[in-house]
This record gives structure tokens, C-alpha cells and sequence, in this order.
């Protein structure tokens, strides 16, 4: 009954303000085994790929026909996926062996391996530069070229969790959770340049960017809070409570709001009024333990991981994103 319930509040509408989400499809991930961890999106061909990170595998999901079609198995821990549609590439991160795998993007073959050392994690692809960036170990940041060749990196004193580029300049903004806030680092330097706190605000993982408004958007677990900071001084302009467990974070810029993906079991979205006022804007219930999920513009799609407990399956749930 309680999964009865959940999944008829996913199929509702969070209202007729911006970024209203209405549950599409469910695309089942069968024989997927515990935690579900990053996305990446191969927009032209609809392919979705998951990093199931507890079933040492990478999903890829046909998202017209809402199937998997095939898996990446083996891994250990995979946990950051990207795919490069310019060189049809797939970059898979492993934080149990620490290396990264990429893959040609039709046969799913492996053509390099870097050894970048333990816990490889969340992989960022460069614009400027078109490089991979890929966290790590106990305080790195690795950075690899098209060609699959080490070119680089960034040395940090802790692990870093989630990292946003800046699109028109050169810096790095770096989830640092062991240090209670964010480091930002001169991409061309290579070299950290600044450190912000966050207050009292603690378990900083998501996070996601506005770079029009330049704004920063910070997930923090301890409280539950979303916090937003001005990229130009690194100050704090506005800390709202959300829902718990956030590991994902995405900026809707054509509508303006936040969407947060709580393991508590809902997506929270949040009207951005103006750069430095947010109100929520309704909460869409998903499922315990979906905390992880990737928002694709170019589609107009939200996805978010379920994963398996107990009598809930694992599985994709595809919401639409509607209104302007």
C-alpha cells in the first residue's frame, strides 16, 4: 500500500508554477542490485547510462522504447559515467579499483585505462579545453585528454564530491564535505585559489550552477538545506530547507528553478524569484533511497534512480518537465 501510495503521488503534478514534473514512464533495471550512483545522456541516440554502483555495472537504457538494452558489467564501484558525443566516447569513474575506463560509444569496448588511484568518482567534461576532469583518492582532481592520456591534475588536501566549471572563465567551484565547504580552483593554473565556508551547514555533496545570475547551488545533508552563494564574493545570499539525503542538484535555467533529488524520497523544486530569493515550488514523492538522477534540457526530462529495497524494484523513473 505505502509503495502504492508513493508512486500515485509521482504521477500527480507538482502545480502550475515553473518546472511542474509529470511521471512519463518507468523504465525497470531487473536483477540491479543496491546503490545507484551518477548519470550520463547520449541525447541523439535517447540512451541513458546508469552507474549501478553496488551491482558493479553501467545500465544503458533506450529512453523512447523505456527498456535496458545492455550492461557494462565487472566494475567495481562504478560511479562517475560520461558520455562525449563529439568523439562517441563513454568515461566510466570506479571508486573500487580507482580507474577510468573509457569505452567506444557504440560497441562498448574498452579502448584506455587510467590508473588514477582509489576512489575515482565524479567525472566533468571541459568545455574550454575539452578535457575529462575525474575526482579522486584523498585529495585529487585527474584530468585527461580525448585521446585517453593523463594530462594532469589538480592536487586538493580531501576528497572532492561534486564540481560545476565555470562556462565563461577559469574557475573550478569543488564540494569539499571533510573541510565544510567549497574550494574553487584556476582551471588554467591548475591550483587552488579560494576557499568558502558554508556556516553551519554541513554534508555538502550535490551541487549545481547558474552562471547567468552567478550563483552557486549547494546541497547540504547536515541540516538539510539548499544554499546558494554569489560566485563574484563567495558569500552566502540564501540557505533554504529541503529535502534530505541530496545527492544531485540541477539548475533549470529556461524556467528558473532548482530541482533536488532527496534519498528521503521526493524531488524538491524551488522558484528562483531572484538570484538571492528561492521558494519551493512543491515536492514530487519518488521512492527511499532515489537520490541520484541527471535533469537533460535538450530532452525536457528529469530522470531519477529507485533503487531495490525490499518490494520496490529498481528501476528509472522518467518525469516530463512542463511549463515555462
Amino acid at each position: 500500500m505505502t509503495l502504492f501510495l508513493g508512486l500515485l503521488n509521482a504521477s500527480f503534478s507538482l502545480g502550475q508554477g515553473s518546472g511542474s514534473l509529470f511521471l512519463e514512464k518507468e523504465i525497470a533495471l531487473p536483477g540491479v542490485e543496491g546503490r545507484i550512483d551518477h548519470f550520463s545522456v547520449d541525447v541523439s541516440n535517447q540512451r541513458l547510462f546508469v552507474a549501478a554502483l553496488e551491482n558493479g555495472t553501467v545500465e544503458i537504457l533506450d529512453i523512447r522504447r523505456g527498456l535496458r538494452t545492455v550492461e557494462i558489467k565487472g566494475l567495481e564501484e562504478p560511479q562517475g559515467v560520461y558520455y562525449d558525443f563529439k568523439m562517441g566516447k563513454l568515461y566510466v569513474a570506479s571508486g573500487g579499483d580507482g580507474k577510468l575506463r573509457i569505452y567506444d560509444g557504440k560497441s562498448l569496448t574498452v579502448q584506455e585505462t587510467l590508473e588514477l588511484g582509489g576512489d575515482a568518482d565524479n567525472v566533468r567534461y571541459d568545455e574550454q579545453t575539452e578535457n575529462i576532469w575525474v575526482g579522486y583518492g584523498s585529495g585529487g582532481i585527474a584530468i585527461a585528454n580525448a585521446a585517453g592520456q593523463n594530462v594532469g591534475s589538480v592536487a586538493l588536501d580531501t576528497h572532492p564530491e561534486s564540481f560545476q566549471f565555470d562556462p565563461n572563465g577559469d574557475r573550478v567551484y569543488v564540494n569539499v564535505p571533510r573541510q565544510f565547504g567549497i574550494t574553487v580552483v584556476d582551471r588554467k593554473k591548475r591550483a587552488v585559489v579560494a576557499k568558502w565556508g558554508l556556516g553551519v551547514q554541513f554534508g555538502n555533496y550535490p551541487m549545481a550552477l547558474d552562471d547567468t545570475h552567478k550563483r552557486l547551488f549547494v546541497g547540504c545533508r547536515l541540516p538539510a538545506k539548499l544554499v546558494v552563494l554569489d560566485t563574484t564574493s563567495g558569500g552566502i545570499v540564501a540557505s533554504v530547507s529541503t529535502i534530505g539525503d541530496a545527492d544531485d542538484i540541477f539548475y533549470d535555467a529556461r524556467r528558473r528553478v532548482v530541482y533536488v533529488i532527496g534519498g528521503e524520497g521526493a524531488v524538491e523544486v524551488f522558484r528562483q524569484r531572484d538570484p538571492d530569493h528561492y521558494e519551493p515550488d512543491g515536492r514530487i514523492a519518488t521512492a527511499p533511497g532515489a537520490r541520484t538522477g541527471l535533469f537533460v534540457p535538450a530532452l525536457n526530462r528529469l530522470f531519477v534512480a529507485v533503487p531495490h529495497r525490499g518490494l520496490q524494484s529498481a528501476r528509472v523513473f522518467v518525469y516530463e518537465v512542463k511549463g515555462e
